[in-house]
């Protein structure tokens, strides 16, 4: 049976892209020595004629000159950093290039014509019509730069472009995962970086699963695409030909006419007329339209039987009845089929790599996501380094829109030109997508009237990216709009300043800056301009001076204003009586306000008002579809978490490890209940029972007893997984009292200066406060640069206290735990516990761990997120954390069967490092042992860390460091370079480490697997006699591969021919070991003669008395055998020598990419070769090794004496 391979997954990459509408390239056919080709030198990625050519198609009006320097502009892009180099060309591909020149102007009034400057905008891609541009696929398109060869899978030209790279890898090859088809994705950016200087966002997949991300995208935020697109009938066309049946059960049959690419015509019948357009789009539905890409549907007729339709299908083939076809075509008389291409969740059993290219890169989509739905978001970064002083500098990530960002995006903007009636906007069909409100059985903001001011309401859980979200949607609709005024709403300060500082480091793609109003005569100054800007306020400063009546600001139509949190009360229209008071306090009337909706609408009463809320809007909430509309998208926590958009949520109670007394608890009931009423003021509060459990909770010993807790329970959870952890108060005293109890546990964490610290308190105060509190006290600014401080993984800062800052709307994805001590429900709740629910490197989840009772909060919060039509559980109790672990555990265990490991934990530590050997050998005895144990022990330690630490975690920590050790062990024989691995650095879980290994001693590598260390070479005949008679010989062999691995690729920096020979051998002997041709023992054999052969040819150069560098020129021209015989050792010896002098003599710097120099060396080699009477059939074959060497030392050749 034959097994798939990579080559199959690229053919089936590549049809399904020519089925969308790509012009399919064999790479080395436009390469530069290839029969058609596109490219000067292997260094060029660009296809400047196709380039040269769309310009020119897009930009019609514009003189050649002008278009020859836009593509000049765009091929010195040329920056030290490679994320510079991109963005300064997404800019170019998105805001076009600007161009000047000198334009003649008409003689006019009997005076001679002139020339004038004018500027000019240069579009590389017509983003309006798709279809006007050039979309390629190409396969094995080989990049050579700075001497390296690279030759990606398959990449996606946009009008000669290359903006999307794919690499594949085979699904059937156990090694060969979506992982590390990132790992070569990072290789390429290394290697060939001039490449993805024009890079869009690349794509990994084995075929079944696949995924996409941007140049500085870290694996785990590489995201699947699970929407495609499928044509579906246009609503205005009736329900008749949507299926089998019409609603009163008659059965329609059609015969149809497809107009291909080509102007062919494929004529059919079927009684499904949009399934079976599917199939033929698909490349699914006949031979014909399988290589004939269908372009439209031109003609149908409908008939009441099958056989009429058959009929009718006969003599349309026929010759007359073609040429009636294409009279009636011609004359506007026939009758086409009206589709709409709709997005749609895809069935799990699609390969996602289908998926991901019907859904993601057709054409219009993928202009779509190019244009709209990339930010470059700029943050500060601090790197402190020892004994210097600390660096701040400015880094570039660069995001791409996930499908739910995007659909939920381009549906909002819809909704807002339906909201503001100022466009006529696409049928209701256009964007939706399978999980819509309607689904949920939840009213949509499509059902609403054109012109109603209500854009709808966004729900996309915490952590999903909806602030993201909302600066695509902005950027996106300040285009859509005539030059429209954003007003960005909030109802806290520093929300504002969070959501603000999301804006303002993706000002990019905003195209302007984005203000903050400071007051409200600076907010009224900003909404009454004409046009334009993007403004933020917090909705307290909508409060007019006097009265009910707020001034109306402006009466444009194209202001949009966004509310974050939409289903918060402050939004509201209803009105309440409060008291007035004098100076002293005291009520002296009653006066009426109203919620802030009502003052919003007073100050822009045709404004379009849209949402975005991380929690649904309760049923019984009138407010928020009365401002806003209904809702436009949802993606709920059940979603989130299945595509990974977030991490599941743990709960842990500690109430009975930190005892509240009955009254305390007693106290938590009754709060609750008053809570329920409303957003309770600071005296209300009081009323509420507030400050007498403000006193209980904060009691000094209880202080004392919760902070000792956190601590230990903060350190035990370090020691498995690199994070931070937050802190929830209920009083700013308490907060304050927390910090000094906790310092005092660890003084080491306290530090005056707040640019240093493990923890800090995040709050402000007053002079009044006391001085205890005020030095706490933090400024905006201050407040900015602590969170920044939070948000780096690097930073020392690992704890904060907050009481409200930072619950709500603040982003740091390395928190791992969030310990609450304050009572809280609803919303407020689900927003503070989704603080931990940001994907983080290979993070398994997060914990919120409970000191004072909210579980029962928890559960009205999840009936209430139920009711409210959402799915998935907000949380998940870490009993079921520690069931999973306790199954992993289970199965790590089974794999010992037959070993008994029990004696390590009691014995010393030789004799662990013996067993750890030996649990080493006995692993990888096992049928693909190394693999199942790796990826099991990985599963256990993911578990583990969410599980610690509970007492069941802890009582199996010991087997845990024990398996964790050996997995250790068993990867450190991955033949890979120096420096921290890929999987180093995505990893935030720590090995448990077993004390009794952590010794002053160093203790060696080699004489932990049992081998004296050598002193001269580790390929010495002592060395590999050593090896031969090693105890264990499945270690052996890891040892030995890896060693000779090294050797080989450190002998692949100086010697072409001698390096790949020995790979070749090395990689035999592995092959036939693989097969079972060969046992173990034999296969060491094999092994120990590569490393003789190594020795040996390591000898070559001092006993032929040539330098490494001459000897390697000389394995190049005795590469053959023909050679070898016809001129003799002692003279290729001359002529390697000679070639070496010549090559040195000619070479420049940065000879490889000048291809001048390259062409006038490729004719001394040539020349010498001829001259020496080098077999001339081998000429050819010899030049180009030759020049390959060369290349490979070139810096070398290059070197002045």
């Amino acid at each position: 049976m034959r097994r798939i391979t990579e080559s199959d997954i690229e053919t089936f990459a590549i049809e399904l892209l020519e089925s969308s509408g790509y012009q399919y390239i064999y790479g080395p056919a436009i390469a530069p020595d290839g029969e058609t080709p596109e490219r000067a030198s292997f260094e060029d990625v660009l296809l400047t004629e196709r380039l040269r050519t769309a310009v020119r198609c897009i930009n019609p009006s514009l003189p050649a000159v002008v278009i020859e320097d836009a593509i000049k502009q765009i091929q010195r892009i040329h920056s030290p950093q490679l994320i510079a180099n991109n963005e300064a060309f997404h800019r170019f591909l998105t805001e076009g290039v600007k161009v000047s020149y000198q334009k003649d102007l008409p003689a006019s009034a009997g005076q001679a014509g002139g020339r004038q400057e004018r500027g000019d905008i240069v579009w590389l891609v017509d983003f309006q019509n798709p279809d006007n541009n050039d979309f390629v696929v190409c396969n094995q398109f080989t990049v050579i730069e700075n001497n390296v060869n690279k030759r990606p899978d398959v990449i996606l030209f946009v009008n000669g472009l290359p903006l999307v790279v794919i690499e594949l890898k085979n699904p059937a090859d156990e090694n060969a995962t979506i992982k590390s088809a990132f790992k070569q994705i990072q290789t390429y950016k290394e290697a060939i970086p001039g490449l993805f200087t024009f890079n869009s966002f690349t794509i990994i997949s084995d075929g079944l699963e696949a995924r996409a991300g941007t140049i500085s995208s870290a694996y785990s935020r590489f995201m699947a695409w699970p929407v495609c697109v499928r044509a579906r009938l246009h609503p205005q066309d009736g329900q008749a030909r949507t299926g089998r049946k019409t609603s009163d059960g008659k059965v329609f049959y059609y015969t149809y006419v497809i107009r291909c690419n080509n102007d062919s015509l494929y004529i059919g019948q079927s009684d499904d007329l949009e399934s079976r357009w599917n199939q033929h789009i698909t490349g699914n539905g006949a031979k014909w339209t399988k290589t004939h890409k269908p372009e439209e549907l031109i003609h149908y007729e409908t008939y009441d039987s099958r056989e009429a339709a058959v009929d009718r299908e006969k003599w349309f083939k026929t010759g007359f009845g073609r040429k009636w076809i294409k009279r009636e075509i011609k004359a506007g008389r026939n009758n086409p089929y009206n589709f709409d291409m709709v997005p749609e969740k895809a069935n799990r059993f699609m390969p996602q790599l289908e998926t991901l290219i019907r859904g993601m890169l057709n054409k219009k989509t993928l202009l779509d996501l190019i244009r709209h739905f990339i930010v470059f978001e700029k943050s500060l970064e601090t790197h402190g380094r020892a004994s210097l002083p600390e660096i701040t500098t400015i880094e570039t990530t660069k995001k791409l829109a996930a499908y739910h960002q995007y659909y939920a995006v381009n549906r909002a903007v819809e909704s807002t030109i339906r909201a503001a009636a100022i466009a006529e906007t696409h049928g209701r069909a256009s964007l939706m997508v399978k999980e819509n409100p309607v689904t949920y059985g939840l009213p949509d903001v499509m059902d609403q009237p054109k012109g109603d001011c209500k854009g709808g309401v966004v729900w996309h859980t915490q952590g999903s990216g909806k602030s993201l979200s909302m600066v695509f949607y902005t950027g996106k609709i300040v285009l859509k709009l005539n030059n429209p005024t954003i007003v960005m709403i909030t109802d806290r300060n520093d929300l504002d300043d969070q959501l603000f500082d999301t804006f303002a480091a993706s000002k990019q793609l905003l195209r302007q800056e984005p203000v903050q109003a400071e007051n409200r005569e600076h907010l009224k100054s900003l909404l009454k301009v004409a046009s334009g800007g993007i403004v933020f306020t917090t909705i307290q400063k909508f409060q007019p001076d006097n009265g009910n009546v707020y001034e109306e600001l402006s009466p444009r139509k194209n202001i949009v204003v966004i509310a974050d949190e939409a289903h918060r009360t402050q939004y509201g229209f209803q009105a309440k009586t409060i008291d007035v008071k004098d100076y002293s306090g005291k009520p002296v009337g009653k006066k009426i306000v109203y919620g802030f909706a009502k003052y919003l609408r007073d100050a822009l009463p045709n404004a379009t008002y849209l949402g975005f809320t991380g929690t649904p809007i309760e049923k019984t909430d009138v407010n928020t579809p009365a401002v806003f509309g209904n809702y436009i998208d949802i993606y709920d926590i059940a979603m989130a978490v299945e595509d990974g958009a977030t991490v599941r949520i743990y709960y842990e109670s500690r109430l009975a490890k930190i005892h509240l007394s009955e009254e305390g608890k007693q106290l938590v009931k009754e709060l609750d209940e008053e809570l329920k009423k409303d957003d309770l003021s600071e005296t209300q509060k009081a009323k509420a029972k507030w400050t007498q459990l403000e006193a209980l909770v904060g009691s000094e010993d209880r202080v004392t007893r919760v902070a000792k807790d956190i601590v230990t329970h903060f350190e035990q959870r370090q020691e498995v997984f690199e994070g931070k952890g937050m802190i929830v108060a209920m009083s700013r005293r308490i907060a304050v009292e927390l910090y000094d109890e906790i310092i005092k546990l660890c003084p080491q964490w306290h530090n005056d200066d707040l640019s240093k610290g493990a923890i800090k308190v995040v709050m402000t105060a007053a002079s009044s406060d006391g001085p205890e509190m005020a030095k706490h006290h933090t400024t905006k600014e201050q407040r900015r640069a602590l969170a920044e401080r939070m948000k780096d993984p690097q930073d020392e800062m690992k704890l904060a206290i907050v009481r409200d800052m930072w619950l709500t709307g603040f982003d740091v994805p390395s928190l791992h735990t969030l310990y609450i001590d304050k009572p809280m429900q609803g919303h407020n709740l689900m927003q503070a516990i989704a603080r931990v629910n940001r994907v983080y490197k290979d993070k398994p989840g997060g914990l919120i761990v409970d000191y004072l009772g909210i579980a029962s909060d928890l559960k009205k919060a999840l009936s209430f997120y139920s009711e409210s039509g959402g799915k998935g559980d907000p949380t998940v109790t870490q009993e079921k954390a520690v069931q999973l672990m306790l199954e992993k555990l289970e199965v790590v265990s089974a794999m010992y069967h037959g070993f008994d490991y029990e004696n390590y934990f009691t014995a010393d530590t030789s004799n662990k490092l013996s067993l750890i050997l030996a649990a080493e050998e006995h692993i990888l005895g096992l049928e693909n042992g190394k693999k199942r144990y790796v990826d099991e022990v990985t599963a256990l330690s993911k578990a583990f860390a969410i599980a610690i630490p509970h007492e069941q975690a802890m009582d199996v920590k010991d087997e845990v460091a024990f398996f964790q050790a050996v997995k250790a062990r068993l990867v450190k024989f991955e033949t890979t370079g120096p420096g921290k691995t890929d999987e180093e650095l995505e990893t935030a879980i720590r090995q448990v480490i077993d004390k009794a290994l952590v010794t002053d001693k160093v203790i060696d590598v080699f004489d932990a697997a049992g081998i004296k260390k050598p002193d001269i070479s580790i390929l010495s005949e002592e060395f590999l006699l050593e090896v031969k008679g090693m105890k264990h010989k499945n270690i052996a062999m890891e040892v030995l591969k890896k060693l000779l691995n090294d050797e080989i690729k450190s002998r692949a920096k100086t010697n072409l021919v001698q390096s790949k020979a020995l790979l070749e051998m090395l990689e035999k002997a592995i092959l036939k070991y693989h097969n079972k041709i060969i046992s173990a023992a034999e296969f060491i054999e094999e092994l120990i003669n590569i490393g003789k052969n190594v020795q040996q040819m390591d000898k070559e150069p001092a006993a032929m008395n040539m330098s490494t560098f001459e000897y390697a020129f000389y394995t190049a021209v005795a590469n053959n055998k023909s050679a070898r015989e016809l001129m003799q050792k002692e003279k290729l010896r001359e002529l390697a020598i000679v070639l070496y002098e010549k090559v040195k003599q000619n070479a420049s710097i940065d000879w490889t990419i000048k291809e001048s120099v390259k062409a006038k060396l490729k004719v001394i080699v040539k020349r010498t070769l001829r001259q020496f009477g080098y077999p001339p059939d081998m000429q050819k074959l010899a030049t180009e090794t030759v020049l390959k060497q060369a290349e490979l030392i070139a810096n070398e050749l290059t070197k002045e004496e």
